[in-house]
């Protein structure tokens, strides 16, 4: 083959190594990032182990290499490093739009859940679920409370009072039926942020409309004067909260405060409500410590004038002169935990000393006790109080003792000393959906009523929450005292035979039988919707020389009777805004009432029916 002829060929084949050789070359670019194959000297130093593991990864990664067969050593592996800067950032768009909305109380609108006045189950801005701006709140509930009450009370009669004429019997016929209504309004003006702790400011203002219907079967039960007949219709409007709630300061990080209140109020001096409880006129500080362990109240109180008919609160009226200053603290978990303690002392200053007649026109301060004449007095009450549970028996236990003067006797005119004392408990154990509870109280009585010693035990203004409530005959209604003058030997609403005038207007009373309470009952949820009560109290006097010197009778048996009652509670949507209530109530009397009430029909009981309806908005 000619020369040229085969320097062309080879220079063909020269090429065609070289073109063969160009796709090596070209994995090798790519295996080190698309550039020129970098020497490994050239490369930033590694760390002896770093330089062994990427000596090993690019064998494995090289084609035609052949991959070792021994297992890697676990001490040559080591963790992988995230770098964060090579995390892509997320994209731009998302699937979803955030919408900013005025405060975190709304969110819950994104999902559909609008305001509705009109429902309370729903969120609305009246009940305080957002604020109306800002951070201030409006908080507004309307409660309707409808009573029917027939009932039969032991009552007297006289020449001038009977409605029989020519009837010769000194007891009159006992039916009586009552009615009531109450539309309570509320309405709340909060500032702060309520969820994580107190409201910083709170206005608070609740009327009552009441009106209510009594008829009786005798005269003179419902007004001094006979001649205004056996049956009243009366209406009232009263003001029971119109305060002012400021937070002083928060103490601790845990919100542990200090708050004032001025105005009228509701306070209670107890767990169940045997001192003091009522709505007053007073200023208020209180609060917490120790991450609420510790609540404290320091309270003083003018009393407001009550409306004899309805029992709320009458503006039109001065101011009564009778004041009341209270202190009390409360320890959770002591003495062990799941028990609550409370002491209190208490100081009552009456200066009424001045004759005082009701609306109706019976007389009642001072009441028409011994020598009838006014009296001052001063009274301080120290407490130990109760309520939680040991173990699976639930305890609430009350214990006074009053100690003070009283500047005229109601039987001597001589100054007097006050010492009585009072004990409550009220024991309870759950057995599934079975409550069983027991029921024991003693309030000291005076046994010596000439002596200038007052041992008869009585509140400031009780309404015990005990031994039934007012499902109880003895604790509902009010006994007269037949032939003892203007008082009651126990007051409505009351548990203490303390032979005032009348609880709301009336004075404490130290001159009194006193009283023993021994009983047993129990609460059976037979549905989430239904409760049925039952309870048994048995009633005696402490002492009944009191009551002998008022009647000039020589001998009183001390057993007042066997008080029984039933009551079901029914909550159709198993909450608060539906209730209703029906109950029962029989006192047979035993031979102490027998020698007070021995009248002439020979009524073998004594009965009380109540229906109750509570709406609540």
């Amino acid at each position: 083959m000619p020369a040229p002829r085969l320097r062309r060929l080879g220079l063909v084949l020269l090429l065609v190594l070289v073109w063969l050789a160009l796709p090596a070359q070209a994995a090798d670019r790519e295996a080190n990032g698309g550039g020129p194959s970098p020497e490994p000297a050239a490369a930033k130093p590694l760390p002896a182990a770093d330089a062994d593991a990427d000596s090993k990864l690019a064998q494995l990664a090289r084609p035609g290499v052949a991959r070792p067969t021994e297992p890697p050593n676990p001490s040559e592996q080591q963790p992988v490093v995230i770098d964060p800067a090579a995390v892509p950032p997320p994209p731009r768009s998302s699937s979803y739009e955030i919408t900013p909305v005025p405060d975190r109380w709304r969110l819950i609108e994104a999902i559909g859940v609008h305001d509705n006045p009109l429902n309370p189950y729903q969120q609305s801005t009246i009940k305080g679920d957002r604020p109306v701006v800002g951070d201030w709140f409006v908080i507004f509930s309307a409660i309707s409370d409808t009573v029917a009450e027939p009932r039969s009370v032991p009552v007297p009669i006289g020449l001038q009072t009977t409605n029989r004429p020519g009837s010769n019997s000194q007891f009159g016929k006992p039916r009586q039926f009552f009615a009531n209504e109450n539309l309570i309004l509320s309405l709340s003006v909060l500032k702060g942020d309520t969820a994580f702790k107190p409201p910083d400011l709170e206005l608070r203002f609740t009327p009552v409309v009441n009106r209510s219907y009594v008829g009786v079967e005798e005269r003179r039960l419902l007004f001094a004067d006979p001649r205004r007949g056996i049956s009243r219709n009366d209406g009232f409007i009263g003001v029971q909260e119109l305060s002012l709630d400021y937070h002083l300061r928060n103490v601790s990080d845990r919100y542990d405060f200090d708050a004032a209140r001025l105005g009228i109020q509701p306070f209670s001096s107890d767990f169940r409500g045997f001192l003091f409880q009522d709505e007053q006129l007073g200023m208020r500080l209180f609060g917490n410590r120790g991450n609420n362990r510790y609540q404290y109240n320091l309270a003083f109180f003018r009393r407001i004038e009550k409306d004899t008919n309805s029992g709320l609160n009458d503006l039109g009226q001065d101011l009564r002169k009778d004041s009341v200053l209270i202190g009390n603290v409360y320890a959770q978990d002591l003495p062990i935990p799941g028990f609550t303690s409370q002491a209190t002392i208490a100081y009552n200053r009456n200066r009424e000393s001045e004759f005082s007649y009701d609306k109706n026109g019976f007389l009642v301060r001072p009441s028409s006790l011994g020598l009838e004449r006014p009296h001052d007095y001063d009274v301080v009450y120290l407490g130990l109080n109760g309520d939680g549970h040991f173990g699976r028996v639930n305890l609430t236990n009350s214990f006074y003792y009053a100690l003070g003067q009283d500047q005229h006797h109601p039987f001597t005119d001589a100054k007097a000393d006050i010492r009585a004392f009072f004990l409550a408990a009220e024991p309870s154990i759950d057995f599934n959906w079975i409550r069983l509870r027991g029921s024991a109280l003693y309030a000291s009585g005076d046994s010596k009523p000439f002596d200038n010693k007052e041992t008869g035990f009585d509140a400031i203004l009780e309404n015990p929450q005990f031994a039934g409530a007012d499902t109880s005959y003895w604790i509902r209604q009010g006994i007269p005292l037949i032939g003892g003058g203007g008082v009651a030997l126990s007051g409505r609403n009351g548990v203490l035979p303390s032979l005032r005038s009348s609880k709301d207007e009336g004075q404490s009373n130290f001159v009194n039988p006193g009283l023993i309470l021994l009983g047993a009952g129990a609460d059976f949820d037979v549905l989430p919707e239904l409760r049925l009560s039952v309870n048994a109290n048995h009633l005696q006097f402490a002492t009944t020389e009191v009551l002998q010197v008022l009647r000039q009778q020589d001998k009183i048996s001390r057993t007042i009777g066997w008080d029984l009652s039933a009551a079901a509670t029914y909550r159709p949507f198993q909450t608060q805004n539906v209730i209703l209530r029906l109950s029962g109530a029989v006192l047979f009397p035993g031979q102490g009432l027998k020698d007070l009430y021995d009248n002439a029909s020979g009524d073998k009981y004594y009965y009380s029916v109540l229906a109750n309806l509570i709406l609540t908005y």
